[in-house]
């Protein structure tokens, strides 16, 4: 085998997780050329990959878009000779490009995502609260069945310094002696955001730290702006929305003490720099499988309650309509685990 395709098109937080195996994987074949299939934006978790690692942009708003974009991209794939392919996400249109270049002669394998002992984690009545297998070993499974050896040993994408702080001094200045924490307070669905009001309240709490400077980590619109009232409120907080860009925020997460997060796509881009994260989850629970790379399980915050987790992703409406998994998760709690860190 000489050109092997790797598929996995979103969303941000389990392409993030493909990294450290990918990275596993390109080490310890660099006969192979590997290239990642991913959405644009992504691109810059790729960058630092050993040489062997190409990315190819699947633009599934544009170019790519719909049935005629995705026979397009097929017939692109085609042209570039692949032997074998590895589908990360075994969804309707990477089913779709795997048959395709089936019918040229191109082997793959495929994720197996352990639907039935997800549903058997999450469902109300006779849960079976067992760990299983994380996304990472489910992705060297894949790589397994193509007889490709993945052990990841992964530490950052930065290898083993820092991003470069140059990038991103306008905005942070020299390190010096400080300590920086990030926070990243929001995630896609209700059931993994911690309630603001009481996030706000670590904020306070953290800032009477001598020394202490916080980043908050944020997307949309309403995010943003909550955000930034949390920077004019508090001196010693930096919002980033709309300042640093994807790739300068995880040069400044390589750089961060810690980072405190929920169960989002932060934990795990934290996680790529060799960042420490206070975890926080809700609805959800580290036993799915979805923990950051190489975090700690004494770094998690959880309640335990019969109807956690709930969901695997988040998106169930609670069924308490209190979100109590969430509330009950103290912010004095999320203090001392971000100042054991930082000690």
């Amino acid at each position: 085998m000489k050109r092997l395709l790797v598929i996995r098109l979103s969303a941000l937080g389990d392409v993030a997780m493909t990294v450290p195996v990918l990275a596993a994987v390109a080490s310890g074949r660099p006969d192979l050329e590997i290239t990642v299939l991913s959405r644009p934006a992504f691109r810059p978790l790729f960058a630092q990959l050993p040489s062997n690692v190409v990315f190819m942009p699947a633009d599934l708003k544009g170019e790519h878009k719909g049935a005629g974009g995705l026979l397009r991209l097929c017939f692109t794939l085609r042209k570039a000779g692949f032997d074998a392919v590895a589908d990360l996400h075994d969804v309707l249109r990477t089913k779709v490009i795997r048959w395709f270049l089936r019918l040229c002669g191109v082997r793959y394998a495929r994720i197996r995502k352990g639907r039935k002992e997800k549903r058997e984690l999450t469902r109300q009545k006779k849960k079976i609260l067992v760990r299983l297998p994380s996304s990472f070993e489910r992705y060297q499974q894949v790589f397994n069945q193509l007889n490709i050896p993945a052990e990841p040993d992964f530490r950052s994408i930065f290898g083993q310094e820092r991003g470069d702080l140059s990038k991103i001094l306008h905005l942070t200045g020299e390190k010096g002696t400080d300590k920086w924490i990030g926070i990243a307070p929001f995630a896609k669905h209700p059931g993994k955001i911690y309630p603001p009001q009481q996030m706000e309240q670590v904020i306070k709490q953290l800032l009477s730290t001598p020394g202490l400077r916080i980043f908050l980590f944020g997307g949309g619109p309403e995010e943003s702006d909550l955000l930034a009232s949390w920077e004019l409120k508090y001196p010693g907080i930096t919002a980033l929305p709309g300042k640093l860009g994807f790739a300068n925020e995880l040069v400044l997460m390589s750089w961060l003490d810690g980072m405190i997060s929920m169960d989002s796509a932060n934990m795990h881009l934290a996680s790529l720099t060799g960042t420490p994260v206070v975890s926080i989850w809700g609805a959800t629970h580290p036993y799915a499988g979805f923990m950051g790379w190489n975090q700690s399980p004494e770094n998690v915050l959880q309640t335990d309650l019969p109807c956690r987790p709930c969901s695997v992703f988040g998106e169930i409406p609670c069924l308490r309509k209190d979100y109590a998994c969430l509330w009950l998760v103290s912010p004095e709690s999320i203090v001392a685990k971000t100042r054991i860190i930082l000690k």
